[in-house]
This record gives C-alpha cells, structure tokens and sequence, in this order.
C-alpha cells in the first residue's frame, strides 16, 4: 500500500485522537484530494479525509506524533491555508453569511459586476447585429480591473496549487482567462484590434465563476442548516442550584455530572438529566423526531434540547455539561457528513489526473487547430474554452452535497447515520432482519399468568422464588418478575450456587430450594419434561397466544411451575414490516424466543420468515447464512447479545433505547424505539444514493460533452465560462431538492 494512503488502518490497540481542521482555498475536487494526500503523510497518521462541501479535514492519527500546527504547515506547503476548528464550533456554528459571502468576495463581486456589464452589452449587442461597441482602450480599461482585482484568488490559487506539483480548478481559469486577456491587450498595443479581442471573454468567465461559487456557498451553507439547527437546540448557560438553596446561571462547560439544573416553564432542557422534583410535558421532538410532548416526572430522564412545558423542574445532571445526548447527535451527523463515500474515491482517482489531461487537452486543441486547420486564433479560442469549460468542481459537490442533505433530513426524523459508507450500505438493502424483544415489541414484557404444579407451593411463593434466582439480571424477563414481585409486596430472598446456562436459563439455590429455571429446551435437554406431555401442551398453549413461558422445575424432579409473561407488540411494528414490503425488503424474524411466540408474533406482523430459539452465539450465523444466499442484510436489534449481529451485518441498525454496546455497533440508530423510523432510513438512504448517482451522472455527462463541444469551437470563453458555472451550482440545488423528494416526504 502506498504510505500516502489517506486509509492506512491503526495498529490494533494503538491510542489514536481526532483533529479537526478548517481548510481554506479549496475550489474543486482535484483540491480536496491534493489536501487529503498531504495530510496522509506526517507521520503517525492513520486516516485523512477531507470533504469538499463541508471545507474541512477530518485526521485519525496516534497519539504524541504529528501536532495540529505540523498539519497545519503541511497545508500550507500544499499551496492552502487551515485552522484547527473550535471544539463542537463546525459549519454549523458559524453564523450565516451575507449572500455575497465574506468582505472580500463582496469586494471582488462588485468589481467583477461593475467592470463586466459593459462588455458583456457589448456582446451582446453585437449578437443582436446592433451597431454599438466599445472602443479597444476603453475594453482594455474595463477588463483590467476584474483581470488584476477580481481574478487574483485565481492567479495566487494556481501559483500555489502549481508550486506544490498539483492542478486544480484555479490554474484552468488562471490560463484561460489570462490566456483570454493578454492575447486581446497585445493586438490593442499593437493597433490590430480589428482582427478581434476577446476581453468581454475572459471577464465574464471571471465573473461567472465567481457568481457560481458565491450560488454554490449559499446552496452548500443550506445544505448545512440541518446541524446549525441541532446546534441551537443547545443552550449556552444552565441555572444551577446551590446548597444554601439560590440560583446562579453558569456556562454549560461548567456543568458537571450530579449538580441540580433549575428548568423553568418553555426553557429548553441544558443537559440529560434524572428529574429530581416537578412534573411536566417534555417536547422532545427536535432531538427524537417524537411529535407529542411526553409526560415526565420524578424519577425520569430528560434529554438536553428538549423543550419543557408548563412545570418547573429540578433535574440533576446525569452527563457532564455539552456532552449529553444532543451533542453525540451533532457529532454522528457531523462525522457522517464528513466521512466520505466508497463511491467518492473513484471521484477523487478521476479528480486527481483531470487537470493535467485538459491542459495537454488544451494544448492539443490549439495545435491541431494551428496545424490542421491553418487557423491559430481559432485554435486559440477553442483552447482557452476548454481550459474554462473542464473545471472538476460539480464532480467534487455531487456527493458530499447529498451526503450533507440526506443526513441531515434523517436526523431532523430521529435517524442517526453513523457514515457515508452505512448510507451507501444501507442503499443496497434487501434483507431486514429484526430481533423481537425491544424492538418489534415493546421490550416491557409483563407477569399475566402463574401455573402451579407443586402442591407445596403457591403462586406467590413460585413469583418469589423465581424473582430472587432473577437478582442483578438486566435480561428483560428478569425485570418483568423483580417488578412482578414488588407489585405484590413479595420478599426477596438470597441466592446460592448460582450457574447460568446461557441462552437457557440458570440454576440456583433459594430460600434453601435449588431451582432449575429457564426455557422449555433447557427442561428438554435435562429431561425435565418431554415433547407433548401434559405440561408441554399447556406451555403450547400460552406460547401460540404470544405468551413467552418461563419453565421452574427441580433439577432432579418434576416441573415445579409455569410463568407466563407477555410482551405487546410495538404500535408502528406491523406499519414497518408494510412499509419495507413495499420497498421491496424481505423482512425476518430472529429471535432467542421459543418458536410458538416467535410465529405468534410474526402472524400479527405480516412476517414470513422466522428463525426462531437461536442462541445469541449464533444470531451472527444466521445473518452470514443469510449473506451467503446474495442478499444484502440490515440487522436490527438493540441488545448486547445483538451486538455480534449487528456488526455481522451489512447494515446494523440500533433502536435508540437499547444498549450503548448496540448502538456503538450500529452503522444507523433510531433515536426512539419505533420501528416506522426504519423503512424512513432506508427509504432515505435509497433516495440519497439515486442522488448521488443522478449528480455524478450530470457531472461526467458534463465533462465528457462540454470539452469536445469546446475543443471543436462550439463554445466561445464566456459561454463555457457560463456553463462552468452552471454545472456546480446544478449540482448543489439537486442536492437541496432532496427535500422535496418522495422519500423525504413520506418519512
């Protein structure tokens, strides 16, 4: 592998830390790469990726090698400028700009405008066969401004570009326009300004390309607004309340885990947060996507950003101040929204070689027009259109535009895109595959049903036993019978020799009573029951009710009891499994629940395929068996023993309210556990490539028309340089009308 590789992968183990820089002077995709190889070779570093729409870098490297400062050098040798970004201060932060950009692109804006309109009636004047034109000096007068002010960035950008050994879009428009206008000055000193100048050429590609790149900022910093708009969700200071009982308002920063927050009536929540005293609705709905206010009271977790209602609340703080769930958000979404596409390194190998093939196009151009055809000034023309024509910037935009745009349609609906690379994953899904528990229901199974077999027991006494084996258990049926028991005020009692039998159940001593607890194959396998005797049939029974049973019996006798707990099936379940059916997706039950429940709970879903009594060890298999048959599979869960699963998968998709292990796997989480936010995923996700490949598609299209269209004479400077900047701007705007796409609409 070439150590410039901008993906070298880690050392295993290896400390590594992020840097993040702000790059300045980047104008088309040919930039960007440049960036991203120099940035690949200080020592040290790992990973460099830079994003064109975004201007920044994004540097994986080991700890105690390369300094920001030695990154920062590293780009500025390469002809650009960088600046280390302001923790958590991205393109979001950024206050909006006026439309014409900063002071200087102002500046630059009106000297192009003011200089160009004349020459540009004269133009058109002489289109329109009218008898108007300028006089050669005054052309001559008008064009040096926008030539020597406006053209500068050009000049300095290709001087840069080229003392550092790379092409990009400045040294095209550099020759082109200076080619253009040093060609028209010399017949004007030479008294030969009848044979044609071509001031009113190189001036309005100036301009044009200045227009566009001013369109394109606007269009990209829209592009943006999905972060800035997380990003004012979060407020700068939180009122915190003291021991003697007082307020006093601090910095975010300062807000540490465990101090109280003072909420008021319509502020929005500073941190996450455990409330400690008062009653309201929360409005959590620009941070899940969850439309209706929730009830919360003591006891209950709040998210920072979220907006409280008509209570005033005391809430002790669960995350350090601007590390709570709002900020991992704007950092998922600002990750995937710089991480780049596999796509976009084909993009970035063209890029890479493209200006140096136009210049020798150019030249080409010009020498078989000069040889073949005997006319140099025609060959001159046609040479300076190509150079202007063939700039990279809309192959540059066509994708991290849609990534930016998709992305942050999806986290406005609660959908968190871990990268670029999940998206484009997530476009090929054919296959979904859900676990049950937590994710097509509700994950809150509860105690419905108590079967006593053991004349020495009663049901309370069997609930109790049951519930102490069950003691420190985050298993959700272990919750359900702990809960099931404090309901009934029932004691707990200490637990002895205790082995689990994973994916089973467990045996355990109890209040002097040693237990075999579990599922119907753990009383199989050690011969506590048998297929279709009495008990067996009962169990039968429950489960083709959607009852999952819990089997107690004594190790070296009979079946002591039956419990059965149910578990509702979530509200948008059947919707999503519907909906995905409609994309086009099979959809798959995979569970380590018992096959009864398990086609219970697939009849009332519409689901066909079932895997059911799997083991956690062997829910990845099912997934690679899956793999193995073509099919491209999202895996959804939100358990740890989903976790290997998930990361099997080719798409893993994490419910929002399951564990950290899952959601860290997870190439997509939804934020809130409703399965309806899966078919908007991926429904997105199909949208967001057809994008992307709509806009690559203009873009080659573009390249591959426009510079033999110019190199054949067809195209004058100025209409090239038109066409240039058309082709970025179209670019951008596709990218924005992703908001009004079906997919968009629908989710």
């Amino acid at each position: 592998m070439d150590p410039r590789s901008p993906d070298v992968s880690p050392p295993e183990g290896a400390p590594t830390r992020v840097i993040d820089l702000d790059i300045l002077g980047m104008t088309c995709a040919a930039c960007s790469g440049r960036v991203e190889r120099v940035l690949a070779r200080p020592s040290g570093v790992h990973t460099a990726r830079v994003n064109l729409a975004t201007a920044r870098a994004r540097i994986e490297l080991e700890e105690d090698t390369a300094t920001p400062d030695d990154l920062i050098a590293a780009v500025r040798k390469a002809g650009f400028d960088a600046r280390e970004c302001v923790p958590e201060s991205g393109t979001a932060d950024r206050p909006d700009a006026p439309w014409w950009g900063d002071r200087r692109d102002g500046i630059d804006m009106a000297v192009a405008l003011v200089f160009t309109l004349p020459l540009l009636a004269e133009m058109v004047a002489m289109w329109a066969g009218l008898p108007w034109s300028l006089s050669p000096w005054l052309a001559l007068a008008l064009a040096t401004p926008v030539q020597v002010i406006a053209g500068r960035r050009f000049v300095v950008g290709a001087w840069k570009s080229l003392r550092a050994g790379a092409g990009t879009m400045d040294v095209l428009v550099a020759l082109g326009t200076w080619a253009a206008y040093l060609f028209s000055a010399g017949r004007v000193l030479q008294g030969q300004a009848d044979q044609g100048l071509y001031f009113e050429g190189a001036a309005v590609v100036i301009t044009l390309v200045l227009l566009g790149k001013v369109l394109e900022g606007r269009a990209r910093g829209s592009a943006a607004a999905a972060i800035r708009g997380l990003m004012r969700l979060r407020p700068d200071v939180a009122r915190v309340e003291r021991e003697d009982g007082t307020t006093e308002e601090i910095a975010l920063s300062r807000v540490g885990v465990g101090t109280l927050v003072l909420v008021r009536p319509g502020e929005r929540m500073p941190v996450d947060g455990e409330i400690v005293d008062g009653d309201s609705q929360i409005d959590e709905s620009l941070v899940t996507g969850e439309s209706l206010p929730v009830a919360r009271g003591p006891g209950d977790a709040v998210l920072g950003g979220a907006i409280n209602g008509d209570g005033l609340l005391r809430v002790r703080a669960t995350s350090p101040g601007g590390e709570g769930t709002l900020t991992r958000i704007i950092r998922l979404v600002e990750d995937a929204q710089a991480s780049k596409a596999p796509v976009q390194r084909l993009v970035d190998r063209v890029a890479a070689v493209f200006v140096p093939i136009i210049v020798a196009v150019s030249a080409l151009t010009f020498a078989l027009w000069w040889g073949l055809a005997g006319d140099a000034e025609a060959g001159f023309v046609a040479a300076v259109s190509v150079l202007v024509v063939a700039c990279p910037c809309a192959l540059g935009l066509a994708t991290p535009t849609a990534i930016m745009v998709g992305t942050g349609l999806a986290a406005r609906r609660g959908v968190l895109i871990k990268d670029a690379a999940a998206l484009e994953r997530a476009h090929h899904t054919d296959t979904v595959v859900f676990d049950k528990t937590g994710t097509l229901t509700e994950g809150r199974p509860a105690l419905d049903e108590v079967i006593v077999l053991d004349p020495d027991l009663d049901a309370d006494r069997l609930v109790s036993l049951v519930a102490s084996a069950q003691q420190g258990s985050e298993h959700v049926l272990a919750r359900a019978l702990l809960a099931a028991a404090a309901a009934g005020d029932l004691p707990l009692h200490p637990v002895s020799e205790f082995q689990a039998r994973p994916g089973r159940g467990l045996v355990a001593m109890v209040d002097g009573r040693l237990l075999l607890i579990g599922s119907r194959r753990l009383m199989l396998e050690t011969g506590r029951a048998r297929d279709g005797d009495p008990i067996d049939r009962r169990a039968a029974v429950l489960e083709r009710s959607g009852h999952t049973v819990v089997w107690v019996a004594d190790p070296d006798g009979p079946v002591m009891g039956l419990l059965a707990l149910s578990d509702p099936v979530r509200a948008g379940a059947a919707d999503a499994v519907a909906r995905l059916k409609d994309l086009g997706m099979r959809s798959v039950l995979l569970t380590g629940d018992s096959w009864a429940v398990a086609r219970s709970v697939a009849v009332r879903l519409g689901m066909e395929d079932v895997h059911a009594e799997v083991l956690p060890e062997d829910k990845a298999r099912v997934i690679d068996g899956l793999r193995a048959e073509g099919r491209v599979v999202a895996m959804v869960g939100d358990g740890l023993n989903d976790a290997p699963a998930l990361a099997v998968a080719d798409v893993g998709v994490a419910m929002g309210t399951g564990t950290d292990v899952a959601m860290h796997t997870a190439g997509i989480t939804l934020m809130r556990g409703d399965p309806t936010l899966l078919p908007v995923a991926l429904g997105l996700s199909r949208a967001t490539y057809d994008r992307i490949r709509l806009n690559l598609l203009w873009a080659f299209v573009y390249n591959v028309a426009a510079v033999p269209a110019a190199a054949l004479g067809l195209l004058t400077p100025a209409i090239a340089g038109a066409a240039m900047a058309l082709s970025s701007v179209s670019v951008v705007t596709s990218s924005l009308l992703l908001r009004r796409s079906r997919a968009a609409r629908l989710s």
